[in-house]
């Protein structure tokens, strides 16, 4: 250090080094000033006065420090020493909370460490000044608090798998089973083992991307075949064991403007009676343009005496549409001898948009049997020649549940259009929006009705299959259905009534909507909630302290009451966002532990409606479409982000988590996914710190103690301990995973399979692989079924 020291007092003497001095000041200058000109705006909107403080440190520092003078070093250090009061107090000691504020600071703090700089102190504070004194410290705490993130909890206690495993399993239905619960009782790859995972094989579907795809499909296996589908309507029949195809079917759809291209499940039916037979086994699908198709599963033939040649119509009795305004993205599900159709109607387009009517086909001959239109109740079937099934009422997008027991299919539904201008609304829509339904499979009329938001003006529909699940509530053992919602509340009803099994009550919630509109004075709120705490001027982001102030500034001046804040001519926030808390991905159901797990994501959106004849200048100066035709106003819409193209809300902006469907209670809670392919300006890397990402997919938990997930946008299909939390095992995947997996026994050895292919929305990169992961050979000849022991 007397080296340093005296390199340093003859580098000054000779006025080596004068440069950086001056460049640093340089530098320093126009920090301050944004700082000060940024404070002083947020001062007189009402945040926080520490960036103009900021501001008018850093211009006294720049100044000393260009006449070469020490009292820039004391200037700078007084800075570090403020920040890191004021950050501690504004926010913890969460190390994302602490990075935007700190880092920055501190990093510049460290010039005054070389050579040249003028800098002060006594003893040793002389050898590195007093900013650097203070930055070094500085930087190696935030270093210390995200080296604790990669810290895996304690090791849960070891299970014995014991028995024996069935040579063959199959997964039948999109959840896995009719009820939807994503549970696989299968355990050869469990906690103890999951670490040794291996892929198998990779199908690769030959599909070129298209801009608006996403590869989402949730295979079916049955027998030896694993079936799924592409973002263009085509399906696919694989050797379970090794990938191999063995046919393909092209419906060769339509090409239309389809907002977004994707398949997410098929459903299969066997005809018991007819074994042998050509199309006793049936694979159904649903293509883009609109289309019911039915192949024969071991030939992928169709089946000719199903509709018109192997196809019916879905968009019969629609009247006259455009065709990319009503297409199926889920598939159909499978009852007794029914196939029942939900579908996407394209969201806040129009006032006259097609209907959400829920229809049931015969699975041998196609012909409709009933047809549930909310709007027309008491006529069961399809609309006379010259009508129409009602228009722009609620629609079932996500996947579809049935109790085949009881005779129930159960709804997920959405908004009636448009979704964000609710003056105009029937007494139908605002019954049956965004609500569960359960309908009768014999007639389709429904049963009961529950509503997870009233008169919704957020687009928080029901985004995901309900999952079924017989729980142990209240001393007895109930038939129950689990709900996951975008806005974060989890509902457990009784299926059989639609009563809650757990409190929800009704909550107080913001107003002022525009004029007219009847915004409801409460909302539901559940005993089970995953949603994010309310956001706060403190709890706005940014990878520096200037990106973090320009969200500071932009939230406030964007009107926020919390959730449930209504939109109106003004910017206003949606939180949780459009996009959800949850979404189609769905809840994963231990059944053994009688848990859910479930995926979130934490993204704020910027909203407002335009008034009608603002809309050509509006239009003019962004790159949005006015929608909402018919109404007086056009809609806008973006995710809440800072400069530099991240979420201006503090991170995790994804969790994976485990709730106790029993109680309610967390049992565990951990970021799910890193930075690795994403970062900041889109630039496609950042750091692999468990940062937790947005996500879109779902899990799928087995009986091995193990949960598995992709679905985020680092690319990567992860196995989670399902009792704790800890991740078992990670493999990088060629593609976007934004899919559920599903799991298997074939010829006694289980796989695990993923589709990657990218998402759209969430801009991950694109591909046609479907992949399939195993342990190695020999301890996959290993037999397990049952825990024991635990």
């Amino acid at each position: 250090m007397d080296t340093l020291t005296s390199l340093h007092q003859r580098l000054r003497k000779n006025g080596a080094g004068r440069w950086w001095v001056r460049l640093f000041a340089l530098l320093l200058l126009p920090i301050g000033l944004f700082l000060l000109g940024g404070g002083g705006q947020l001062i007189v909107l009402g945040g926080s006065a520490y960036y103009a403080i900021a501001g008018t440190i850093v211009l006294l520092a720049a100044f000393f420090v260009s006449r070469n003078d020490p009292r820039g070093d004391i200037t700078y250090a007084a800075l570090l020493a403020i920040t890191l009061l004021w950050a501690v107090w504004e926010s913890g000691r969460d190390p994302w909370a602490l990075m935007p504020r700190l880092a920055g600071p501190a990093i510049l703090g460290l010039a005054f460490l070389l050579p040249a700089m003028p800098r002060s102190g006594y003893r040793w504070v002389s050898r590195c000044g007093w900013s650097g004194a203070l930055a070094v410290p500085m930087l190696l705490g935030l270093v210390a608090g995200f080296a604790a993130l990669f810290v895996q909890p304690s090791s849960a206690a070891p299970a014995r798998w014991t028995t024996t495993m069935p040579a063959e399993t199959d997964w039948a239905h999109y959840g896995q089973e009719a009820g939807g619960s994503r549970f696989a009782p299968v355990a050869q790859i469990n906690a103890g083992n999951a670490d040794r995972l291996q892929r198998i094989w990779e199908h690769h579907s030959r599909e070129a991307p298209h801009a608006t795809a996403s590869l989402e499909s949730t295979p079916l296996k049955i027998g030896a075949v694993v079936y799924t589908c592409t973002a263009s309507s085509t399906v696919i029949a694989l050797d379970a064991r090794n990938g191999r195809e063995l046919w393909r079917h092209d419906p060769r759809i339509k090409e239309g403007d389809y907002a977004t291209r994707t398949c997410r499940s098929l459903a299969y039916f066997s005809d018991a009676g007819a074994i042998g037979r050509p199309c006793s086994a049936r694979i159904f699908s649903t293509t883009l343009d609109g289309r019911l198709v039915a192949l024969d599963a071991p030939s992928g033939a169709l089946c000719k005496t199903f509709g018109d040649n192997g196809y019916v119509a879905l968009q019969d009795g629609f009247g006259k549409i455009k065709n990319s305004h009503t297409y199926s993205t889920s598939g159909p599900a499978v009852v007794g001898d029914r196939i029942i159709v939900g579908g996407l109607v394209l969201d806040n387009q129009k006032i006259d948009m097609p209907s959400g009517v829920i229809r049931a086909y015969d699975v041998h001959s196609g012909a409709l049997i009933w047809a549930w239109d909310m709007g027309a109740p008491d006529r069961p079937g399809a609309p006379p020649p010259g009508q129409r099934y009602t228009p722009s009422t609620p629609n079932a997008w996500a996947p579809l549940t049935t109790d085949p027991a009881l005779g129930l299919v159960f709804l997920p539904l959405g908004n009636p259009s448009p979704d964000f201008y609710g003056v105009r609304r029937r007494p139908f829509d605002e019954k049956y929006g965004s609500s569960v339904v359960a309908l009768s499979v014999e007639d389709g009329r429904p049963r009961w009705s529950f509503q997870t938001v009233h008169h919704d003006l957020w687009d928080y529909d029901v985004p995901m299959q309900p999952s079924l699940a017989d729980l142990d509530i209240g001393g007895r053992r109930v038939p129950a259905l689990v709900q996951g919602t975008k806005q974060g509340d989890i509902f457990i009803l009784d299926r059989r009534t639609g009563k809650p099994l757990l409190p929800v009550l009704e909550r107080t919630v913001p107003q002022g909507a525009i004029a007219g509109e009847p915004v409801s004075p409460t909302q539901p709120s559940s005993a089970i909630s995953l949603a994010p705490p309310p956001l706060t001027e403190s709890a706005m982001w940014g990878i520096t302290p200037l990106d973090q102030m320009i969200c500071r500034i932009r939230f406030r001046k964007t009107r926020y009451e919390g959730r449930y804040t209504p939109p109106n001519t003004d910017y206003s926030l949606v939180y949780p966002g459009l996009t959800g808390t949850m979404n189609w991905g769905g809840l994963s159901i231990d059944e053994d532990r009688q848990i859910a797990i479930a995926n979130i994501s934490m993204v704020p959106w910027r909203v407002r409606l335009v008034p009608r004849k603002q809309v050509s200048a509006a239009v003019a100066n962004a790159s949005w479409t006015p929608l909402m035709i018919g109404t007086p106003y056009a809609w806008e819409q973006e995710p809440f982000l800072g400069p530099l193209a991240v979420p201006c809300n503090q991170p995790p902006w994804g969790r994976l988590t485990a709730v106790n469907l029993r109680s309610g209670r967390t049992l565990w809670s951990r970021p799910l996914g890193t930075a690795r392919d994403s970062g900041p300006l889109g630039l496609g890397f950042g750091p692999p710190i468990p940062v937790g990402v947005p996500n879109v997919g779902g899990a799928v938990t087995t009986r091995g103690d193990v949960t598995f997930i992709a679905g985020t946008m680092d690319r990567y299909i992860r196995a989670f301990d399902t009792r704790n939390g800890a991740e078992l095992w990670k493999a990088r995947l060629p593609a976007g995973g934004q899919a559920t997996p599903m799991t298997y026994m074939a010829a006694g050895r289980q796989y695990l399979v993923v589709s990657a292919g990218g998402h759209a929305i969430l801009g991950t990169r694109k591909g046609d692989v479907t992949l399939a992961f195993a342990l190695p050979k020999p301890e996959a000849e290993q037999k397990y079924l049952s825990k024991e022991g635990e």
